[in-house]
């Protein structure tokens, strides 16, 4: 497998005026192409800090990131807004869905922002949700707008989708079916997803689990025969 992911040393220090906040402590691990991930810890562990560096949504004060074998570590503002549009989809734990646009509308917006995307139809058929394309926000239910989400970012034709608490917002059974669709999206579409939880059950089906503590990395554990996340015993 080829390596798309490389944090070298990488740390990020918050200035809190009389002190500074250790985010990102000296923070190493790669990922491969392709690769289901799954970035565990608690409250204040990184997960997010770690997220932000990823996609280029903040500035490590020092190490490298490197993606692709470009090191946007080094990238000024205007190169880390190019590499989140061409590079990066995004599924938050909400939303963030425009209300007065139906699901294809919302999904169809991408083409405006990226040079190669995928068709919004398809797209949206392939997440299932072929008959409700002319629906609005409002008329769909949680899991089917997180649906619309994932649709979006997949129309961009990233090179990974990075997902912060992606069913945070969700009940149980629905957060298994958003799951599912994001490991079927790594597994059929050959994407790098990077999924950052505090649900220790989800490692059983990573391909590669990252264990954060403290704004360290506390270890990497790679499955061999992770399980299909409809397997997983939650």
């Amino acid at each position: 497998m080829n390596s798309l992911v490389q944090f070298k040393n990488v740390v990020k220090e918050y200035d809190m005026g009389s002190k500074k906040l250790l985010a990102a402590d000296n923070v190493t691990f790669s990922i491969n192409e392709g690769e289901f991930v799954v970035i565990l810890g608690p409250s204040g562990a990184g997960k997010s800090t770690v997220l932000n560096l990823l996609g280029g949504m903040d500035f490590a004060t020092s190490g490298e990131i490197i993606i692709n074998g470009r090191n946007i570590a080094g990238f000024d503002e205007k190169q880390l807004t190019n590499y989140r549009a061409e590079n990066v989809g995004f599924v938050f734990q909400f939303y963030n869905l425009i209300p007065t646009l139906t699901a294809l509308e919302n999904v169809s917006l991408i083409r405006h922002v990226v040079k190669s995307p995928l068709d919004a139809l398809e797209v949206l058929t392939s997440v299932g949700l072929e008959e409700h394309l002319r629906k609005f926000p409002t008329q769909l239910s949680g899991g089917e707008q997180q649906r619309v989400s994932i649709a979006r970012a997949v129309c961009k034709n990233p090179t990974m989708l990075l997902c912060d608490e992606p069913t945070g917002a969700l009940d149980s059974e629905t957060g298994i079916v958003i799951l599912s669709l994001l490991q079927k999206m790594s597994r059929e579409r050959n994407k790098t997803v990077i999924i950052v939880t505090h649900n220790a059950a989800l490692a059983q089906a990573a391909d590669r689990v990252i264990r954060l503590k403290n704004g360290k990395v506390r270890d990497i554990t790679v499955n061999e025969a992770p399980l299909a996340v409809s397997e997983v015993n939650w």
